[in-house]
């Protein structure tokens, strides 16, 4: 789901460059650099990811790992390359003064429309107020500006085939955004309901949760994107079966059920990912988990699982070189996990026979989803050590990790393990990281900058969402 950094293909666009080189415009202090997702909006259907700043800087269709409406390669965005025209992007004009885009206001807030995924971005320009809220249809994205003292918003673009669908400011975009407002509230009154003891901000993240995963799912295929970005909007095997099991656990059983059933459907064998489509992705070859994940999603749906399939000498979910890893062994339930340290030291490292590898937190699946009992043991010791060297934004995906920056799916996926073994006060510790983590709308980053908590990647990551989704209702089950 993209553990490996773009960074090498971003330096490439910057590398031996030109002054004819884009510069991406500078952030608000405290914010990402625009053109960098930190929202998404739509039901399952056109599929809208939203920056900071209210700018429109991914747009899919039919569905979230569909057809790209608009151009911003993820390349680009690590190399600090990507144009101003990028996307859609709303720009105010304050009397006869220049037309400014958000980046150049003085404050920004964002927030979703209670229960739904209509987006609202709040920009102020000294007295001036501005807000633009967006919604998307089956096949258009609706946008309604409002401002005060007269000042005009005009929405600009470089990208014919998303400007198609964008309507603004009349009666056709009314519509869809009630629209999208009342088949949000209804499909999440679905739900199944955490527990009345239930702190209140334990209820918004499994809302949010649950949004999130609905508008990265296709509603009509099942095929779960991991994000709303270039390179992001595919479907991974594991990525996917998670929120197959988070739909089941949010009492989605049809929901689930047509995930699963896509999953089923794949040849997963040719490739690491898959277009919405079913067709594979060229470029990364299979990966040792995807099997044992699919197994685990269609348990949970009743369907038959795939057949087995050799998980050895493989890449693991960090997607780098192939190896005999921790993670592919417990999802494929292999024999010789003992020789990954759990009956000698009582922790569990990342590859086979080698004690220097560091600690794995893919420990946490022996307990969910997979239930390797005799592994119970190691893996606990293995997430409290991980946890106890975690920051304030969660954990690295293991102790041997190249980088500092946490990652919010190993931070999701070890708080639903620790509260399967009754160690709750360590998964809401990682929740707590979670929602520092968390945009001020509410969703999950792949990761944050270790310092400050500001998202520098994919956001939201389904795959995050549907762990927390896991994590709450096993602290909190509903009936």
């Amino acid at each position: 789901m993209g553990l490996v950094a773009v960074a090498a293909a971003g330096g490439l666009l910057v590398s031996g460059g030109s002054g004819a080189d884009p510069e991406t415009p500078r952030g608000l202090r405290g914010l990402p650099a625009p053109f960098l997702g930190t929202t998404v909006v739509g039901s399952g259907g056109l599929t809208v990811a939203v920056d900071a700043y209210g700018d429109v800087v991914d747009l899919r269709a039919p569905g979230p790992a569909g057809r790209a409406l608009i151009d911003n390669p993820a390349a680009r965005q690590t190399a600090g390359t990507v144009a101003a025209d990028t996307g859609i992007v709303p720009w105010v004009r304050i009397g006869r003064g220049p037309a400014l885009p958000p980046w150049r206001g003085d404050q920004i807030r964002q927030r979703y429309l209670p229960g739904t995924n209509v987006l609202v971005t709040a920009v102020r320009f000294g007295r001036v107020r501005v807000r633009i809220t967006y919604a998307a249809g089956d096949s258009r994205l609706a946008c309604l500006t409002a401002t005060t003292d007269g000042t005009r918003v005009e929405l600009r673009s470089h990208e014919p085939e998303a400007e198609k669908r964008l309507r603004c400011d009349d009666g056709t975009a009314r519509r869809i955004v009630r629209a999208a407002a009342r088949s949000d509230r209804r499909w999440l009154r679905r739900a199944r309901p955490l527990a009345p003891s239930a702190p209140p901000w334990a209820l918004r993240m499994y809302e949010r949760s649950l949004l999130v995963l609905r508008a990265l799912s296709d509603r009509r295929s099942g095929a779960v994107a991991a994000g709303a970005r270039d390179g992001w909007a595919y479907v991974w095997p594991r990525d996917a079966a998670t929120g197959a099991l988070a739909f089941a656990a949010g009492g989605y059983r049809a929901e689930a059920r047509r995930s699963a059933g896509f999953l089923l459907g794949l040849d997963l064998q040719s490739a690491a990912r898959f277009y919405g489509d079913g067709k594979p992705v060229p470029g990364r070859g299979p990966q040792g988990d995807a099997v044992g994940w699919v197994a685990a999603a269609a348990h949970v749906v009743g369907l038959a699982p795939p057949p087995r399939l050799p998980w050895r000498n493989l890449p693991d979910y960090q997607e780098g070189e192939a190896g005999d890893y921790l993670g592919n062994a417990i999802a494929a339930g292999g024999t010789e996990l003992s020789l990954y340290g759990g009956e000698s030291s009582r922790r569990l490292v990342r590859r086979l026979d080698d004690p220097g590898s560091g600690l794995d937190s893919a420990a946490a699946w022996a307990v969910e989803p997979f239930e390797i009992r005799p592994l119970f043991p190691a893996a606990r010791e293995t997430m409290v050590a991980l946890v106890r060297g975690g920051g304030r934004f969660g954990i690295t995906p293991n102790e041997d990790w190249s980088g500092i920056d946490p990652w919010s799916a190993p931070t999701a996926w070890t708080a639903w393990s620790l509260a399967a073994l009754g160690e709750r006060r360590q998964a809401l510790r990682l929740l707590a990281d979670l929602r520092r983590a968390a945009t001020p709308a509410g969703t999950l980053p792949e990761r944050v900058d270790f310092r400050t908590g500001i998202p520098t990647s994919t956001t939201p990551l389904a795959w995050s969402h549907a762990f927390v989704i896991l994590a709450l209702q096993e602290l909190w089950p509903g009936r």
